[in-house]
């Protein structure tokens, strides 16, 4: 039973100290309302529920985000997410690059987009078929303007 005591109270202090370690997602680009994707209505209301947290200026930051270890998981989700893709600044990118990210969309929205991980606590952001379709077929037809 001491073990048992001992191993939970250095798990505390463990936790405890990580608290220590903060790692911050740089500020995003600043960017103007002109700066941000255009779409149509519904394409951007699932942009926004389901992939704004990750890829634009506007993420919702949540409780635990500020909570070691979670926090480092969070905050390179987003650092990494905005370095792949910002929605904010989307009209910065030149044109080969936004025909190079619809057709990452298209491709991602199939199977790895919104992660798993992230779905375990962010339900309403999981994606039904249709809604993946209706993305695919966006994206399609953007990339399809740019060539």
């Amino acid at each position: 039973m001491k073990t048992l005591k001992d191993l939970l109270g250095w798990l505390l202090v463990t936790l405890l100290l990580l608290q220590l370690i903060q790692i911050r997602v740089p500020e995003p680009p600043k960017a103007s309302k002109a700066d941000e994707i255009k779409a149509p209505k519904e394409v951007m209301e699932i942009l926004r529920s389901s992939c704004y947290d990750c890829h634009s200026n506007h993420t919702k930051w949540p409780w635990y985000s500020k909570i070691s270890p979670i926090s480092l998981e969070v905050n390179s989700h987003v650092k990494n997410g905005r370095a792949w893709l910002n929605f904010s600044i989307w009209n910065r990118y030149s044109k080969e690059k936004q025909k190079k990210l619809y057709q990452d969309i298209e491709d991602a929205i199939n199977l790895r987009m919104p992660p798993a991980n992230y779905l375990w606590v962010h339900k309403e952001s999981r994606l039904k078929r249709s809604q993946r379709d209706l993305i695919k077929e966006w994206a399609r037809k953007e990339q399809e303007k740019l060539k």
